[in-house]
C-alpha cells in the first residue's frame, strides 16, 4: 500500500488520465458524427457501445505490452523509409477518416430533405455503425496505449488512467453529440477536424511526425472562433426578438 503515499504515482495517474482524455477527443468527435447517422432513439446507445468497445480494446492492448512494442519494429522499407505495423495501422486509419469525412461533407453540401434524412437513418444499421467505430477505436487505442506505456511503468496506473478517461468521455459524449447535431456549422467544423486528424495520422504513419500540440491548438482556435460566431448569432436573434 506504499503507492497511496507516493506522490509520483498520483502525479503519473493524473497526467496520464489528462493525456488519455485529450487523445480521446479524436475518437469522441468521430463517434458523434457516425452515431448521428442512426435514428435519434438509437444514437446514445451506439455512443455508449462504441466507447465501451474502446475501453475493452485499450485494456486488451495494454495487456499485450510486448506485442504492442513489437508493432513499432520496422517490417519493410519504401524509398528508404522504414515502415512498421503501427505505421500501416495509422495510415489505414487516416485514409478511412479522409474517406468518411469527405463523404459526410459532400452529403452536407448536397443537402438532404427531411424525408431523405429519415430514410438514410433507417437504412443505417446499428451493427454497421459499431463496426466503423471499432475500426477507428483500434487506431486511436493503439496510439493511446503506446503513449501510456511510454509515460508510466506501472500497469495498474495505465489501466486506471484509461478507465477514468473513458468514463469521462462516456459522460461527455451525449452533450457533445447533441450540441453538434443542433448546430450545422459546428457539425461541418467537426467533419473538418476528421479530415485534419486523418491527414495527421497519414503523415505520422509516413514518418513525418506532427506534434499533437499543434493539431489541438488549431482545433482549439477553430472552436473559439465558432463559439464567438454562435454568441454573436444568439445576440442578434435576441435583439431582433426585442
Amino acid at each position: 500500500m506504499d503507492w497511496l503515499s507516493d506522490p509520483q504515482v498520483w502525479a503519473s495517474l493524473v497526467t496520464l488520465t489528462a493525456l488519455e482524455i485529450v487523445l480521446g477527443i479524436d475518437n469522441l468527435v468521430f463517434i458523434a458524427i457516425v452515431a448521428g447517422r442512426l435514428p435519434a432513439e438509437r444514437q446514445n446507445r451506439a455512443r455508449q457501445v462504441g466507447l465501451s468497445a474502446a475501453l475493452i480494446t485499450r485494456l486488451a492492448l495494454l495487456a499485450s505490452i510486448t506485442w504492442i512494442i513489437g508493432l513499432t519494429q520496422p517490417v519493410f522499407a519504401i524509398f528508404g523509409q522504414l515502415i512498421s505495423w503501427r505505421d500501416i495501422v495509422l495510415i489505414s486509419g487516416g485514409l478511412f477518416l479522409l474517406y468518411k469525412g469527405t463523404r459526410e461533407i459532400h452529403q452536407r453540401l448536397e443537402g438532404e430533405g427531411e424525408g431523405q434524412e429519415k430514410a438514410r437513418a433507417a437504412r443505417t444499421s446499428f451493427a454497421g455503425v459499431i463496426a466503423q467505430i471499432m475500426v477507428l477505436d483500434v487506431v486511436f487505442s493503439l496510439d493511446s496505449v503506446i503513449t501510456a506505456v511510454g509515460m508510466a511503468n506501472t500497469l495498474w496506473v495505465m489501466a486506471a488512467a484509461i478507465i477514468i478517461a473513458v468514463v469521462i468521455m462516456l459522460m461527455a459524449s451525449r452533450p457533445l453529440a447533441e450540441f453538434v447535431e443542433r448546430h450545422p456549422t459546428v457539425k461541418m467544423l467537426a467533419l473538418s477536424f476528421l479530415l485534419l486528424i486523418g491527414m495527421t495520422l497519414i503523415a505520422d504513419g509516413a514518418g513525418f511526425h506532427v506534434p499533437r500540440g499543434y493539431i489541438y491548438a488549431a482545433i482549439g482556435f477553430s472552436v473559439l472562433v465558432e463559439a464567438l460566431n454562435q454568441l454573436s448569432a444568439r445576440r442578434r436573434r435576441s435583439r431582433a426578438a426585442t
